[in-house]
């Protein structure tokens, strides 16, 4: 590369977006090319800081990225964050500087700073590795490390990013980034959302002529894409060099739509740093403090370092999560029966089950995976399933678990976070799968002809497993501490969140659950709520796998149910409200055979959302013996509370849904709301105060997969799951979930929540079903209501006169500011029951500002 024009530095012109000019200011390194070089940095300038952060950006952006962390520092942190000499408003200098000159740069300048520690680094893109060669001199400064879609290596297998590619092609370099401004608007037109023209023209302000454009040229040059490039033995060295800050405290957040710096790299940085914190900012991209809260997470991650809170824990021995199996593996009795139309489909023992469960372990090891690989399952709830999940266990492996109810988009974006090495699924998934290009090793859960395999990229079935695996030495199995699986919640109010388990933890579940519900070796269990299809088998029972479509929880049938609970003599029935309601509705089908096997049910179970008092009544009268309970919890903690459909009855109506007493080994607090809708109270078990459930318990979450911020938040005060559910204490200690904190309305006379208004309104003979949503800016919203008629409507409406009062009526005194009333309001996928108030409110408030009143 040729050098460049040189210019003086200078101070940014006034007016630039959130940018302050007291920040900037301009300092000399008189030693630097042994004539001194000026830089222009921003500085918060605190004195005596706690700590410094020391910022530098990438290319082609400058300092004027980190401005959100200078307005958010506290006190006593200080921020720096400098333009490299050459690009932004610091000396042209006309020279080229590559890698290794740009680490003696940043290491001169923090000399002329007198920077001493303790410091935390935060660097994006190229300036990942300057900041890396930096820490790397500076050790003993270091307090942490912050990287944002960055790199140190190639990942071996991979190419370059094409992007990056494309613009090193002859001719392309010079005319893209110095000659044009085209490669600073391309940078912008990663971002998502697209950046304000205000904030476009303050990243092009420093670049505004092709020669303050040389250095976005030789930086893009200066990124090693083969051996013999000048940069490459320095970066070589940066990565290498990496071993030596492995115990320090580092923070990955990443934008995981990045077309240059993907997944791939973040996953090369885990492998490297393996103690690092992670925070995947989903549809963020490549300039991620653009694109997501960047300055949120680096200042809770720092005020949390050096602190070590500890979760509830208990000394009780638990057994591993395999026991039950083990004990029963000679003996021939049924442990997993599925259903089809026709009746029982296929069936396993327990000894059968002990023995595929082994060899397909054995197969699993001599197919390469160790020991904490994470395995994907896509197969529905059956035998397959159980078999891969514990087979995954004995071979020291991980499953992951996700929804097929997210759809391709939402199942591909799961996985792609959870970064799973291989993928078991049935045939379509993986067709899916390889056409969706999801990460991971392909195993069909049945044998396939060699176009199939063509078709799905699968490299071996689950037969293949059974005879690779026959004989071979099985490694130690996990620990109490070691992960035991990623699961996702439903997604049904934001993105699902990939919850991470340890073996004790799901040990603590399945003894919660045996304890609270007095389950022994006489019974056996209808699985009719996919995610604890598992635990059947995971205590020692029978368990059956009705007729239904996985993905829709409202088609099991009452014919269906009553089939399954005869083909083990069934105990115990686990279904979702959804799956209740029909079975409730097509009950008038069932044989006399069929209602007499219903009479074999001793238990109800129903969870996953909230349930209708209705449907569990007329669940139970289709299963007259049975005692109708719906445990409250979530995927991170399940079971928290129960309630029995005897003690709702006692209860009676009240400010939400009432879900009962904290079960035993289950601490539950409220943390107050205020009147923006926001729990900052400290925790209490006091009597009527409203805010955020909050739960302590040996079988909680271990956290979030790669969602730190997420974590944090979720988990204060430390060992406490703050579960955004809205909710109080009555006198007599039970709990009541009123909805989501995200839900309640911030009106002008205070908070207002939905649950219980939208079950007042629809206890209305013609009301179906009913959503409570704010219209209006927070604090000051309006309540409206929207639901749905049992006789429906062709396309919605404001309701009529007669409706709206008797809405009105019901849920005084709170001031309802419209009533509308919709042909069907979203549910979430899973459960088929959650109502999206979130997508109902945008809507409604888009119609009563004047939008077309078209389909929610």
């Amino acid at each position: 590369m040729t050098e460049g024009p040189v210019s003086s530095a200078t101070l940014p012109p006034h007016g630039l977006q959130g940018l302050k000019s007291e920040w900037s200011r301009l300092v000399t390194t008189s030693g630097l090319d042994d004539i001194g070089r000026t830089w222009h940095i921003l500085d918060n300038g605190v004195q005596d800081p706690k700590i410094t952060l020391l910022c530098v950006h990438g290319n082609p952006t400058w300092s004027y990225l980190w401005r959100d962390l200078l307005v958010e520092a506290s006190e006593d942190i200080r921020v720096i964050a400098i333009d490299h000499l050459d690009m932004g408003f610091s000396e042209r200098t006309g020279t080229v500087r590559r890698l290794s000159q740009r680490i003696d740069d940043l290491s001169a300048l923090t000399d002329e700073l007198e920077l001493t520690g303790p410091v935390v680094t935060v660097a994006h893109d190229w300036g990942g590795p300057i900041s890396l060669g930096w820490a790397e001199r500076h050790v003993g400064q270091l307090a942490g490390i912050v990287l944002m879609n960055t790199a140190v290596h190639q990942p071996a297998g991979s190419p370059a990013p094409s992007l990056i590619r494309a613009v090193r092609l002859p001719g392309v370099l010079k005319n893209l980034c110095e000659t044009t401004p085209a490669f600073i608007r391309g940078t912008m037109a990663l971002s998502r959302p697209r950046p304000s023209k205000a904030v476009r023209d303050a990243y092009e302000a420093p670049y505004l002529g092709r020669g303050r454009r040389a250095a976005i040229a030789t930086f893009v040059e200066d990124i090693p894409l083969s051996e013999d490039h000048p940069s490459s033995s320095t970066l070589d060295a940066v990565a290498a060099g990496l071993t030596d800050l492995e115990d320090v405290p580092t923070l990955l957040l990443w934008g995981p739509s990045d077309p240059v710096f993907s997944d791939l790299y973040l996953q090369d940085f885990e492998e490297r740093l393996p103690n690092a914190s992670v925070h995947r900012f989903v549809g963020a991209s490549h300039l991620t403090p653009e694109d997501a809260d960047v300055a949120s997470a680096v200042y809770s991650w720092i005020g949390q370092l050096g602190t070590d809170g500890q979760p509830l824990t208990t000394e009780a021995v638990q057994e591993p999560l395999w026991s039950a199996i083990e004990r029963r593996a000679t003996d021939q009795d049924v442990a997993i029966v599925e259903m089809g139309p026709d009746g029982a489909s296929r069936s396993v023992t327990f000894a059968e089950f002990s023995n595929d469960v082994e060899r397909v372990a054995g197969g699993l090891v001599e197919l390469g995976v160790v020991r904490g690989d994470r395995i994907a399952m896509l197969v529905p709830p059956g035998i397959d399933l159980a078999v891969s999940i514990f087979a995954t266990w004995w071979a020291g492996a991980v499953p992951v678990l996700a929804d097929a109810g997210f759809g391709l988009r939402g199942m591909g974006r799961a996985l792609r976070s959870a970064d799973a090495g291989f993928v078991i699924g049935i045939p379509k998934a993986l067709a899916a799968a390889r056409t969706m290009r999801w990460p991971g090793i392909r195993i069909s859960t049945g044998p396939m002809s060699s176009a199939q395999q063509r078709l799905t990229g699968s490299v071996a079935s689950l037969d293949d497993l059974r005879d690779r695996g026959r004989g071979v030495t099985l490694p130690t199995r996990p620990g109490p501490n070691d992960d035991a699986g990623v699961g996702f919640t439903s997604g049904s109010t934001g993105p699902a969140k990939g919850v991470t388990y340890t073996h004790h933890q799901l040990q603590a579940q399945r003894d919660a659950l045996v304890r609270l519900y007095s389950i022994d070796a006489s019974d056996s269990l209808v699985a009719a709520f996919g995610p604890f299809a598992l635990f059947g088998t995971l205590m020692g029972i029978p368990s059956v796998v009705p007729d239904m479509k996985v993905t829709s929880p409202g088609s099991l049938t009452a014919n269906a149910l009553a089939n399954a609970i005869a083909a083990i003599d069934a105990t115990l029935v686990f279904a979702s409200p959804a799956a209740l309601s029909n079975v409730a509705a097509t009950a008038g089908e069932l044989s006399s055979d069929q209602a007499a096997a219903m009479a074999n049910a001793r238990l109800l179970l129903s969870a996953g959302a909230p349930v209708p008092v209705e449907t569990l009544r007329a669940a139970a009268a289709v299963l007259p013996n049975a005692q109708a309970h719906t445990p409250y919890g979530m995927t991170e903690v399940m079971p928290v509370a129960d309630i029995s459909l005897a003690e709702i009855d006692t209860v009676g109506v009240g400010e939400g849904v009432c879900v009962g007493y904290p079960v035993e080994g289950v601490d539950v607090a409220i943390s107050a709301i205020d009147e923006h809708g926001s729990a900052v109270g400290a925790l209490t078990s006091d009597t009527g105060v409203l805010g955020e459930v909050c739960i302590r318990a040996t079988h909680m979450r271990d956290g979030y997969d790669k969602l730190w911020l997420t974590e944090h938040y979720a988990s204060q005060p430390v060992g406490w799951h703050r579960s955004g559910d809205v909710g109080h204490f009555d006198d007599e200690g039970r709990l009541w979930i009123e909805g989501r904190i995200g839900h309640v309305v911030t009106t002008p006379v205070g908070p207002v929540t939905p649950v219980g208004i939208e079950h007042a309104v629809s206890l209305l003979e013609d009301v179906e079903l009913a959503a409570v949503v704010g219209v209006g800016p927070v604090g000051t919203q309006q309540t409206v209501v929207v639901l749905t008629l049992v006789e429906g409507v062709r396309r919605p409406s404001l309701a009529d006169e007669d409706l709206a009062d008797r809405v009105r009526e019901i849920t005084h005194p709170v001031d309802i500011a419209a009533v509308l009333v919709v042909a069907a309001l979203p549910v979430d996928k899973r459960h088929n029951s959650k109502i999206d108030r979130t997508r109902i409110a945008a809507w409604a408030e888009n119609v009563l500002s004047g939008g077309r009143m078209g389909r929610i």
